[in-house]
């Protein structure tokens, strides 16, 4: 038998994937009668990255709807956003 007689040798590779499940929270910010538009707007792009598009539009669902959600993370990300909100007097949870 020659060498390029062989049959060809299949080899099966199992791959194991490691599911890691994170809880997701919500940071939410709530409307007062306090701060102004251009604060929480400014608090916004400060704390949380957002776009000045983006800060805009949650401050007017703030204004208009009582509250937003602002951003959607991991525990230990939104802890310090909230944190920073509201030393600065905005009121804000993680749910």
């Amino acid at each position: 038998m020659r060498l390029y007689d062989f049959p060809e040798i299949e080899t099966d590779v199992l791959h194991q994937e490691t599911i890691v499940e994170t809880k997701v929270y919500n940071l939410l910010v709530y409307n007062d009668d306090v701060n102004t538009f251009e604060f929480v707007i400014d608090s916004l792009i400060e704390i949380c990255s957002h776009t000045s598009e983006q800060a805009e539009q949650c401050t007017m669902i703030i204004h208009y709807k009582g509250k937003c959600k602002v951003k959607t993370g991991e525990f230990d990300e939104l802890i310090a956003m909230r944190n920073a909100l509201c030393n600065k007097g905005i009121s804000a949870e993680l749910h």
